[in-house]
């Protein structure tokens, strides 16, 4: 009988943002933006911890009161714009080894900037993982488009290299940035598995919110889907 593998949900989330400022903390329907991945989290089979990593004592206070843990502040140094969300995550799975001698099978990456992110999905790429015995999953949509590539003062056709009709063209997959599940001893190197799973969501099931204009459409989003 297989082990149940463990998978530790990090959330990493800033108080200061450059594009859109405060967004994580941003009224968003009645709770802050960040509230909504860690309230799918919490609810979802498979998933044995969840744990945002933050540098704010008023992140923290948020976090926790919407169910999460906060077992440790994240140091400023990481929280600067180059810092990559693998560092994050890699300071994270330390700091609980470090303090609790806790090592999950899996990380989960979720992004407070994916509030339309569910319960469901969540559930369904821990499943993949188990069943797959996948060393990462990633959520994103297929993508039929024609893409191009600047290159010596012009342009050249990058994909597809080779023009047939639309049915017969094979579509690339695109991450949406929703879902980043990845084994911990691969985290440590890279933050996606060379060969993944891959979780087919619909193209506008997930929208990062980085701008005004992103926040504006979930919002809108969200009160149709509570009508």
């Amino acid at each position: 009988m297989h082990k149940t593998p463990t998978v530790l949900v990090v959330i990493p989330v800033k108080e200061r943002s450059t594009r859109l400022p405060g967004k994580n903390l941003k009224d968003l329907c009645g709770k802050p933006m960040m509230a909504y991945p860690i309230e799918a989290a919490k609810g979802a089979r498979g998933v044995s911890r969840v744990v945002v990593s933050t540098e704010s004592e008023k992140i923290k206070e948020i976090a926790l009161h919407y169910g999460a843990e906060v077992p440790f502040i994240r140091p400023a140094e990481l929280t600067e714009d180059a810092v990559t969300s693998q560092q994050v995550l890699v300071h994270t799975l330390d700091e609980l080894k470090k303090r609790e001698g806790y090592e999950p099978d899996y990380v989960l990456l979720l992004y407070p900037t994916s509030p339309l992110l569910s319960r469901e999905r969540i559930e369904q790429a821990v499943a993949l993982a188990v069943e797959k015995n996948a060393d990462s999953v990633i959520s994103g949509h297929y993508d039929k488009g024609h893409y191009w590539l600047e290159a010596d003062g012009g342009w050249e056709r990058l994909y597809p290299k080779e023009l047939v009709n639309s049915q017969y063209q094979k579509p690339l997959f695109v991450e949406n940035g929703a879902i980043y599940l990845t084994r911990s001893p691969i985290l440590r190197t890279q933050i996606v598995a060379d060969r993944a799973q891959v979780l087919l969501m619909e193209p506008d099931e997930n929208v990062d919110v980085d701008y005004l204009e992103d926040f504006a459409k979930v919002e809108s989003i969200l009160k149709n889907n509570s009508r």
